[in-house]
This record gives structure tokens, sequence and C-alpha cells, in this order.
């Protein structure tokens, strides 16, 4: 099924939908479409939406994303951020280790292959002298992963200009 890409009034991204709920709103003048699938028609004078935005501004409530495994590496590409490496054998480092007075926060956790975290041991990335290939941050939320997940796919990539500003 295609998906939608919904942006507020402001063009910030707020939510992927389904091109029926798209036309649903579009057909009631609730949103106006910006991008549409030339090659698919809903109606004779109606192509397939892929971006749309909202006529009125929508006041959304700020979601924090939660800090699991799943949205770490999907935050790091899946990929070590001392070496490279692009795998399945993947774990998480804290950057300043726990038992050195670390936090389990998003600043301060990364993803890294199992050698990679064998190295570095008990130690800072400075200490081992193996520079992060990035530095940790905390995502905008839950929205930008999903975007940027169709996008990366190749299945979207009319969405870059509405997402990656907010990403």
């Amino acid at each position: 099924m295609r998906q939608v890409l919904v942006l507020n009034a402001s063009y910030e991204p707020l939510n992927i939908t389904t091109w029926k709920r798209a036309t649903v709103l579009m057909l009631k003048g609730k949103a106006e479409s910006l991008e549409a699938d030339a090659s698919r028609m809903v109606r004779p004078d109606t192509m397939l939406p892929t971006v749309i935005r909202l006529r009125h501004f929508v006041r959304v409530p700020y979601r924090e994303l939660a800090l699991t495994r799943k949205n770490i590496l999907q935050r790091d590409q899946n990929s070590c951020q001392y070496c490279g490496y692009r795998g399945d054998k993947l774990s998480i480092d804290h950057v300043i280790p726990r038992s050195r007075g670390g936090l389990h926060i998003w600043e301060n956790v990364t993803t890294a292959c199992f050698p990679c975290n064998l190295t570095k041991g008990n130690r800072t990335p400075q200490e081992a002298l193996m520079p992060l290939k990035a530095t940790p941050r905390r995502p905008l939320g839950n929205l930008s992963f999903e975007a940027n997940r169709h996008i990366c796919s190749g299945k979207h990539n009319e969405w870059k200009k509405y997402v990656i500003g907010w990403i």
C-alpha cells in the first residue's frame, strides 16, 4: 500500500498515512496535494498523492523517542561508529563507560561492533585512540526515523525536501 507524508500547515512533517486517508482529507478540503504520482490515478481527475499539507495548523504535543537498542541501531544506520562495520554483529557501547559515571542517555550510547567494543573496553574513545565517526545525539522523533527509512529505501525520494530539515 502506498504511503503518504502528511505535513502540517507550517510544512513540518506530522505523520505517514495511507493514500486512501490522504485522498479523503483532500476531498474534504482539509489538505492539499504537494506531490503526486503521475503514473497512478485515484479518480480520472486526481493523481495518487505522495505528500499532502494540511490547510489548518495542528498543534502536536512533544513526544520523546524511547532509548531502545533498535532505535540506537537505526539512528547509527546499523554501522559501527568506530570502524564503519555494517552487519548483524553489533552491540551498544557507552562512550563514557557506566562504571566511570557515564549515563544511559542518547548522547552517551553508540553502536559498536564486537571487536571495537572489546578493544575500547572500559576507556573513553580518546583514551583508546578510537575516534567516533559521528557524535551521538538525541533523535527528534519517531516520524523522522520512519520517513528516513522510506527515503533511504528509495521508495519516496520526493519526501527529502520536506523531511531532511526536520531530521
